[in-house]
């Protein structure tokens, strides 16, 4: 039985017991995530639990007649569940569907004038994260993504983060913290990385993490993850600050499993 099969009984209530991880799930978390590789053998027992849990928690639909595979909901499971891998608790308890289309998708956005009038046009995406509880992906940038750890660009990472920061409620780039403080330096550090983003862009200065963190302090967060993952040697030696606060936040340090 696949993943997928499991899922279905599960959620329309034939299934007694949770989906328990398999040895099997390993190929292609091997085959598609070269970041699996890095990690230590407790690190790798760890994923898998979360993994086991969030497939077990999580609905998957494929779009736009996409067939959901088992590779397919792995290797989205396991880059979703790397970012938690040091995490207490359930995974992404907010999180109820993950929607997989084969390739970009549209997605309506309505803009203002300065006149005040409103127009909606469609544009193409990767991926969105929804507060309702949804994340929406496309397949062929998940899996190059994920295939890819040296270009700082990761879809799955990226939208995940999004919902890492709703889990307080708002997508404000700050995540649920431990304390008041954390807060406090989660948010300097983040607005300082922010406004040295802003100033380097404007100025047309090759940065470590994508211009597109100048959207919003939000997108910051998303994209700074993608390079703490992706880039983390480079991260970490250009802002230092910032890699030290996603560094506790993560509570891993991909620097070392580059350094290896």
């Amino acid at each position: 039985m696949t993943i997928w099969d499991s899922l279905k009984s599960f959620f329309s209530g034939q299934a007694i017991k949770p989906i328990q991880f398999k040895e099997s799930w390993t190929v292609y978390l091997r085959n598609n995530l070269p970041l699996y590789q890095k990690l230590t053998n407790q690190l790798r027992d760890s994923l898998h639990e979360k993994i086991a849990q969030f497939v077990s928690t999580k609905y998957f639909e494929g779009c736009s007649d996409l067939e959901l595979t088992d590779e397919m909901i792995l290797t989205v499971a396991g880059q979703a569940c790397l970012l938690i891998i040091k995490h207490d608790g359930a995974p992404y308890p907010n999180l109820k569907t993950v929607l997989l289309y084969p390739t970009t998708f549209s997605s309506s956005v309505d803009e203002i004038d300065i006149h005040g009038v409103v127009t909606r046009r469609s544009i193409h995406r990767l991926g969105e994260s929804w507060n309702n509880g949804t994340v929406i992906l496309a397949w062929d940038s998940v899996l190059h993504g994920a295939k890819n750890i040296y270009d700082g660009h990761n879809v799955t990472f990226h939208e995940f983060v999004h919902q890492l920061d709703q889990e307080n409620g708002r997508t404000d780039g700050i995540p649920a913290m431990e304390n008041s403080q954390a807060y406090h330096t989660w948010a300097q550090v983040l607005d300082d990385g922010y406004e040295r983003l802003l100033d380097k862009a404007e100025r047309g200065k090759r940065t470590v993490i994508d211009k597109y963190g100048t959207t919003n302090v939000a997108e910051f967060f998303a994209v700074a993850t993608e390079a703490f993952f992706e880039k983390p040697t480079q991260l970490k030696k250009k802002q230092p600050a910032i890699y030290r606060e996603l560094k506790a936040y993560y509570a891993i340090d991909p620097a070392s499993w580059f350094s290896q």
